[in-house]
């Protein structure tokens, strides 16, 4: 029964969207999923905490950035996670450290604004 929830809670039971062979990026959407998909979206990690696309106000105080059309760097990421975030108001600091942390930058560096690039590229 824990597993079943944990699955839940975890990204609403979507499919990481990393290929296995790719495993250091597989395991930083691991990461992510388990670690910071509460609070924000992204598909490749099968995530869904971020308020729902198009709603401007409102959601929850948590709702994190969508990483599906907010691009980030690996530095960026690292700061924030140190930081618990930008504004260290709700984020927890180090939620991921070591080499876990490297992982989920690397993984948000290369998967991070997909959406926005594909717009912007003329793309649906």
């Amino acid at each position: 029964m824990l597993a079943g929830v944990a699955a839940l809670a975890a990204g609403c039971g979507e499919e990481i969207q990393v290929p296995e062979n790719q495993t250091a990026m597989r395991e930083g959407a691991e990461l992510f999923r388990e670690r910071c998909s509460g609070c924000h979206t992204l598909d490749a990690a099968g995530s869904r905490g971020s308020k729902p696309e198009g709603q401007v106000s409102g959601g929850e105080r948590t709702n994190g950035p969508n990483f599906n059309v907010r691009k980030v760097r690996r530095e960026d990421v690292l700061f924030a996670i140190r930081n618990g975030g930008f504004s260290g108001a709700i984020m927890p600091a180090n939620i991921v450290v070591g080499e876990e942390a490297e992982k989920v930058a690397a993984f948000l560096d290369r998967y991070s604004g997909q959406k926005s690039q594909a717009a912007a590229n003329g793309s649906p």
